[in-house]
């Protein structure tokens, strides 16, 4: 139970793959988890009903004060993650890891990816527009 705010959450910490790196790519996995930035079948399996899926990572964007090249830095580094998406999962499978395998096995394996990554070269120009 939150103390003293009638228990509204008025923040969220992850230290899920928590390492030092630049701010963007903690804001790029963020919006692209919470947006969610995936794929129709990816979102439904985490739970995701339809959204305006561009429409919350301009959000994203607007409320962290993003400018214009800020923005395409956003989109440059979901364009990485994307691009590099499952090798992370992959690895920790490859090494025995009973929850990465059991991930890996509910959401399909590299296929998960593999469709993600289908599924963003036909979605990114929506998104991009919607930063502009």
């Amino acid at each position: 139970m939150l103390e003293g705010v009638g228990a509204l959450a008025v923040g969220l910490l992850d230290f899920d793959f928590a390492a030092p790196g630049r701010p963007v790519y903690d804001l790029a996995s963020m919006a692209r988890m919470w947006g969610p930035v995936d794929d129709e079948l990816s979102a439904s399996r985490l739970g995701w009903g339809p959204v305006d899926q561009p429409g919350r990572l301009r959000l994203v964007a607007d409320t962290y004060g993003l400018d214009g090249a800020g923005r395409g830095e956003l989109l440059e580094v979901i364009d990485d993650v994307i691009a590099s998406g499952g090798r992370f999962v992959q690895r920790r499978v490859d090494a025995g890891d009973p929850n990465f395998v059991a991930l890996w096995e509910e959401m399909g394996g590299m296929e998960r990816y593999d469709r993600r990554r289908r599924w963003w070269s036909g979605a990114r120009p929506t998104f991009a527009a919607a930063l502009a």
